[in-house]
């Protein structure tokens, strides 16, 4: 697993396919809290989501990339309070 400490604020997080899956605004916990600017549309929009660290699979360029495409990364977010997106 990677460093949470090596995890910077405003860093693009990417799928595995390069898919841009939102912006860090930091990490908490086991968890990295995205942005509200990229929390989706509709019933997610204004809302932070969260990405599990053990879907990071390397820092590099100053991007988070996970080990999964983003469609599937983005089945693992959650919103503020544990609820499960997808």
């Amino acid at each position: 697993m990677v460093d949470a400490a090596s995890i910077q604020e405003h860093a693009e997080v990417i799928g595995a396919d390069g898919v841009h899956i939102g912006t860090v605004d930091r990490v908490e916990g086991s968890r990295i809290k995205l942005t509200k600017k990229d929390s989706g549309e509709g019933s997610h929009e204004g809302h932070h989501h969260f990405i599990p660290l053990s879907l990071v699979a390397d820092i590099e360029g100053g991007k988070v990339r996970l080990s999964a495409n983003a469609d599937t990364a983005v089945t693992f977010e959650e919103e503020e309070g544990g609820r499960q997106t997808h």
